[in-house]
C-alpha cells in the first residue's frame, strides 16, 4: 500500500513540476539552454532532433562496419 501510495505521489510532483513553467526555466543551467535552442533550430531546418541525427549516424556507422567484415 505505501509503494502504491508513494508511486501516485511522486509521479504528481513530477507533473506539478512539468506543469509550472517557471521552476523548469529556473533550474535549467546555461548548457541546457544552449542545448535546447539548437536543437530548436535543428529541427526547424530538418524536422529531426539532435537525438535523431546521433542515432541515424550511429545506425549507418554500424551498418558500415558491419559491411567492411
Amino acid at each position: 500500500m505505501g509503494s502504491v501510495l508513494l508511486t501516485v505521489l511522486n509521479g504528481c510532483s513530477e507533473f506539478a513540476l512539468l506543469a509550472s513553467g517557471s521552476s523548469i526555466a529556473i533550474s535549467q543551467n546555461a548548457y541546457v539552454k544552449a542545448y535546447n535552442g539548437v536543437d530548436v533550430l535543428t529541427i526547424m531546418s530538418t524536422e529531426k532532433d539532435i537525438k535523431n541525427h546521433v542515432y541515424d549516424k550511429t545506425k549507418e556507422f554500424i551498418n558500415d562496419q558491419r559491411r567492411q567484415q
